[in-house]
């Protein structure tokens, strides 16, 4: 079984990208080649072809594969719902709300899915390019690991480790993850490379070196920094961005639990927008005009958050200034007059007021849907996703926003206050015009096309500085 495992000296040393580039690589030299990892932590998911959802970074993984997403991908989707607990989806499907302590009684029965998903994948396509999570030098978590060493053991797969020179200290990450982690684990893995180099790499020779001798591991090369980076969607809250620049400001409030917040990256990637993700603790920005609350993954618990910043004041004053406010999913919700959660499917049992900006109160429910929509808003052909608990009712909802066919949304009686279900709905070139119309911006066209030349440009990037003949070799994949 052809593969190769990326992983990482810790979190966000750029794993997922590279596994994305290496993806478009293998494509683009006629390899069937497919993403897989074992488990991910992100309230960043993508809803798949077979009715499932995965992480965000493996449906873009996915797609510089020229394929689309499948549950098998991830089969194991760690959402957080609190600072200690999170829903547990195995295959696409929500089976559990754990918490951290809990979590790891769950592992050896999930490592048997992500075998059983590992080798489907494995048996449709000629290389699998796998992303680990987090490091495993994290050896307190060796024990049921089903992430790192243990997945890679268990599938006996090798192992690239990935170094972060940006963050410092790349030598000790190295040098030191060998020193921790067991000898069998290190024996899986083949080599090691360097990623996020800014300036001239030849003045790490002498670092590389060091590493190769200290270590005996291979070296597969020094990545400098991908300035395109920023083209192509984020999984993780840390790259959350915001775009500078003139022209109309629009505000996204950056909820605790924020989910699905790249549904703004094309609003960034506009010349005429200026893109602000607002942390907590900072007002709602007198000159805002649009103020967007996005998807969460625990709707009544950052509802509380929006009103402990004091944006729910911010955000009547912005709609008495003539002010545009778009909830997606989550935020929707947030808007209406009521929600109720009978169940505590969203946290305790109990109600909550909305912020009363639509007419409309939501029922939480413990089905979830999970759907690739396509419709028609604003005179436009839309495509996009629904991923969300509860279902939302009242008077401004004859005002729909959106039909897919049946109506979607709500939008005031005023028209500037607009709520939706529907996730992605920017990406597409069309509806992103008419919607940006509005606020009085002529929209750039090409965004999608635009993420497909980021995935080349970054194949080219690791072409030039990896040896990806060797990378390629290490995974047992034949080169004609």
């Amino acid at each position: 079984m052809p593969a190769l495992m990326i992983q990482g000296t810790g979190s966000n040393v750029g794993k997922s990208l590279l596994v994305a580039g290496l993806c478009r690589v293998a494509r683009r030299r006629g390899i069937s080649v497919a993403p897989f990892k074992p488990q991910n932590m992100s309230n960043n998911a993508a809803v798949t072809a077979d009715g499932g959802e995965i992480g965000r970074a493996q449906a873009l993984q996915a797609r510089a594969c020229g394929l689309q997403p499948h549950t098998d991908m991830n089969p194991v989707l760690l959402k957080p719902e609190t600072d200690t607990g999170a829903q547990v989806v195995v295959q696409g499907r929500a089976v559990a709300r754990a918490q951290a302590r809990d979590y790891g009684d769950l592992k050896p029965k999930l490592l048997q899915a992500v075998l059983d998903s590992y080798g489907r994948l494995s048996a449709a396509h000629e290389l699998i390019v796998i992303e680990g999570a987090g490091s495993p030098a994290e050896v307190n978590l060796r024990p049921r690991d089903i992430a790192n060493m243990g997945f890679a053991r268990a599938a006996q797969v090798p192992v690239v480790l990935a170094g972060d020179i940006d963050r410092g200290g790349v030598i000790a990450q190295i040098v030191g993850t060998q020193s921790v982690i067991d000898p069998q684990d290190a024996a899986l893995i083949r080599g090691f490379l360097i990623n996020k180099f800014r300036g001239d790499p030849s003045l790490f020779d002498d670092g590389y070196g060091f590493i190769r001798q200290r270590t005996g591991w291979t070296g597969f090369g020094v990545v400098p920094w991908f300035a395109g980076a920023h083209r192509l969607p984020a999984e993780d809250a840390v790259d959350l961005r915001t775009s500078g620049g003139g022209g109309k400001h629009v505000v996204c409030l950056t909820l605790s639990r924020i989910a699905n917040f790249d549904d703004l990256d094309p609003l960034a990637a506009e010349p005429g927008i200026r893109l602000t993700m607002l942390g907590p603790g900072r007002p709602i920005p007198g000159d805002a005009d649009l103020v967007v609350i996005p998807g969460t993954k625990s709707t009544i618990g950052d509802l509380e958050f929006l009103r402990r910043q004091g944006w729910d004041i911010d955000l009547a004053a912005h709609h008495r200034r003539g002010g545009h406010v778009l909830g997606i999913c989550g935020g929707y919700q947030m808007l209406g007059q009521l929600i109720r959660d009978p169940h505590g499917t969203d946290g305790p049992a109990g109600q909550v007021a909305g912020l009363g900006l639509l007419q409309v109160e939501t029922d939480m429910a413990a089905d979830k849907r999970l759907e690739r929509i396509q419709g028609q808003a604003l005179d436009c052909p839309i495509s996009g996703y629904e991923i969300h608990m509860g279902r939302s009712q009242g008077p401004d909802c004859a005002r729909p926003f959106a039909h897919i066919p049946q109506p979607d949304g709500a939008i005031s009686a005023d028209g500037r206050v607009v709520g939706t279900y529907l996730h992605g709905l920017f990406a597409d070139d069309a509806f992103r015009a008419a919607y940006l119309q509005r606020l009085g911006v002529t929209s750039q066209p090409g965004y999608e096309a635009g993420v497909d030349q980021a995935l080349d440009d970054l194949a080219d990037h690791l072409e030039r500085y990896l040896d990806i003949d060797a990378l390629l070799a290490v995974a047992g994949q034949k080169q004609s």
